[in-house]
């Protein structure tokens, strides 16, 4: 006869999550790139919201960039991880040994995976259109981002953004030109200020995009030039010239560039406000996607 239950001896397992599990999600949780994830996300669900979309639409808009950004962030952290460590990253959570490398693949891949029909819920040709800026931005993390051409992915993705919300509406209308083309430029800006904190690790560890052969001086022009030129477009192309629109384009542009003066560390962050900035005078001017 076998011992009764209670005395067999087998161990419980704790259901609580311990310090170790906290930990190991929390470095998943960073492996995503939270901030340009949520700010990438937060930027298409105004738009969406503004564009006239139903409740439904615009939480289809909201998932489907949510888990596209998701996949594109933990797939840099996991095709650079090497590259990573040989730099000195431990900002980034593989390269610290915060997390191992296969949770944050598996995140990846269900991400990604989710993507797709999350995508088609706006019908389509939107649905394509999204698929296609994720793939942008997919080639840029797989080696575009060593090359000279390592500014278009972010101009190709950030234009797409605007026509993915543009085309889920009603006879899938094209955007007007003025927004894919705001968004191209102001997405080809923050990849120059996304660069400069790096520049040097990125020199140790052979990375030679656009930035890196400009260097930091370089970058740093080519970012406020097309951080102002974008947030000239999406400020003067929905309307007619106004003398309030002419003061806002002159503070988001006085922003830019003593934004990018404060330190490179912060540079990023500068183009994300500015975005951020753009996004909301485009949505407190009506709509305009159609």
């Amino acid at each position: 006869m076998g011992l009764p239950p209670a005395r067999c001896g087998v161990k419980r397992v704790p259901t609580t999550a311990t310090p170790a599990d906290t930990g190991r999600f929390a470095a998943l949780v960073r492996a995503c790139h939270p901030e340009p994830t949520a700010a990438v996300t937060l930027f298409a669900t105004a738009l969406a919201i503004s564009s006239g979309r139903s409740a439904s639409g615009i939480a289809a808009v909201a998932a489907a960039v949510f888990t596209g950004q998701l996949s594109i962030g933990w797939s840099n952290d996991v095709i650079d991880q090497e590259r990573d460590a040989a730099g000195g990253r431990t900002e980034k959570p593989i390269a610290a040994g915060g997390v191992a490398p296969g949770p944050v693949t598996l995140a990846c891949m269900v991400a990604l995976v989710a993507c797709v029909p999350l995508s088609f819920a706006s019908g389509g040709p939107a649905g394509w259109t999204h698929l296609c800026a994720v793939a942008s931005a997919w080639v840029y993390n797989l080696g575009l981002k060593g090359t000279r051409l390592s500014v278009l992915p972010y101009a190709l993705s950030f234009a797409l953004l605007p026509a993915f919300v543009a085309l889920g509406l009603p006879d899938h209308p094209a955007p007007p030109w003025w927004l894919p083309l705001a968004g191209a430029l102001l997405g080809s800006g923050a990849h120059f200020a996304n660069a400069l904190p790096d520049l040097a690790t990125d020199a140790r560890t052979g990375v030679r995009g656009l930035p890196q052969h400009l260097g930091a001086a370089g970058s740093r022009r080519s970012a406020a030039l097309l951080l102002a030129t974008g947030s000239a477009v999406a400020v003067l192309g929905p309307a007619d010239l106004s003398p309030w629109r002419v003061a806002v384009l002159v503070a988001v542009t006085a922003l830019t560039v003593l934004g990018l003066r404060l330190g490179d560390r912060h540079a990023f962050r500068i183009a994300m406000a500015v975005a951020a900035l753009d996004v909301a005078l485009v949505v407190a001017a009506g709509t305009y996607l159609t």
